[in-house]
């Protein structure tokens, strides 16, 4: 795509942010995170679309023209259109958000292919690792010719649940979520948009960056698989963070983000490790990754999943912890404690995750040099 393509894009986007409360989005997924994304954005009035796979999970949400939101924000947000067919509910919408986890990207990428349009929003809430890359990527492959900006967040932006088919309760709203446009020089107009809805999201430094900022990577499989047994004999009955713990446990944890690290700076990229994360995230202080995660007062009460068969294993195994093996592979960056983990998720699921994950080949990234990756991402 040539510079002036890319000057019209921004160009439309100011035009896009113009709308204000006439912009229209859709909400890709109606589990614990769309509904509650897309119930808001009709409370606060703006035109909004879902899509789902599984049309019976919208029946609700059509029956009664919108969803009930509860908790930090509160009212019934209207929803125009609820459908199983992506070309209905994408067409027309200025913004796409997809909350779905992140082992649908790849699918919904091919869905969206072929009914995308110029000028559209793509944003993953979140990307995890690569989610960005890959979404461009396939929608490529497919053979998609529209001009389409493609971003990713760090994390989601809410913390809530689903409390029937057409209920959600948003917990709370982070203050703070960097997003980060695909390529990178894109996000101040990006940002100019979202900030409509959004003011909370902010600007990430590219793709890269947000991807390797992936702090569930760290934490969620290795501390699973770590408590296996202690998960099959109670169902998840304990506090995960805080009693999933251990001197030993988080052992392993900080050797797995010395390895994250170590990729980001053979990347170039610039991010926090997991303890100044959980500083910065929840003000929790401690003289090791142990301790800060003991003294991470929003992790109490939260219990562990009730068996080991879960997205932390699932979704942050082959989209977080297989493509930073991948990529880190490429640059010659010794992983061998995230393969050991991934080896070990094999083992216990009886899965070839790295046969199902993203890799290099899948973001579309295979044999590029440090520079080539960063012109990518920064200049399209």
């Amino acid at each position: 795509m040539g510079k002036n393509d890319w000057s019209k894009i921004a160009e439309h986007l100011g035009y896009v942010a113009a709308k204000q409360k006439e912009m229209t989005w859709c909400v890709v997924g109606a589990g614990n995170g769309g509904l509650a994304m897309a119930g808001h954005l009709g409370l606060m009035g703006f035109h909004v679309s879902m899509y789902n796979r599984t049309d019976e999970h919208l029946n609700a949400v059509r029956w009664y023209r919108g969803i009930d939101v509860e908790g930090e924000v509160s009212g019934f947000g209207p929803v125009l259109q609820a459908s199983a067919h992506i070309e209905e509910a994408i067409a027309g919408a200025d913004v796409i958000m997809v909350v779905t986890p992140s082992t649908a990207h790849n699918e919904l990428a091919s869905l969206m292919a072929p009914f995308l349009q110029d000028g559209q929003i793509v944003v993953l809430n979140p990307g995890r690792t690569g989610g960005a890359l890959e979404f461009k990527a396939t929608i490529e492959r497919q053979g998609c010719t529209a001009r389409v900006i493609v971003a990713e967040a760090q994390t989601f932006i809410y913390a809530s649940r689903k409390i029937s088919p057409n209920r959600a309760h948003i917990y709370s709203i982070k203050n703070g979520v960097p997003v980060s446009a695909l390529p990178s020089f894109l996000t101040p107009a990006l940002l100019k948009v979202l900030d409509v809805a959004f003011p909370q999201f902010l600007a990430g430094s590219n793709v890269l960056a947000t991807s390797i900022e992936n702090i569930g990577a760290v934490f969620h499989p290795a501390l699973t698989l770590l408590n296996a047994g202690w998960i099959e004999s109670t169902g998840g009955n304990f506090e995960y963070y805080l009693q999933g713990i251990s001197p030993s446990v988080a052992c392993v944890l900080q050797a797995i983000d010395d390895e994250r690290l170590a990729l980001a700076r053979a990347l170039g990229i610039r991010t926090v490790s997991a303890r100044e994360w959980l500083y910065l995230t929840y003000n929790a202080v401690g003289m090791d990754l142990c301790s800060s995660i003991r003294a991470t007062a929003g992790y109490a009460g939260i219990k562990a999943p009730r068996s080991i068969d879960h997205r932390y294993i699932w979704e942050d195994v082959p989209m977080s912890l297989v493509p930073m093996a991948s990529i880190a592979s490429m640059y010659d960056v010794q992983t061998p404690t995230i393969n050991l983990i991934i080896d070990l998720a094999n083992l216990m699921l009886n899965q070839d995750f790295r046969a199902n994950g993203r890799t290099v080949r899948t973001l579309g990234i295979e044999g590029m040099s440090v520079e080539d990756l960063h012109r990518l991402v920064t200049e399209g």
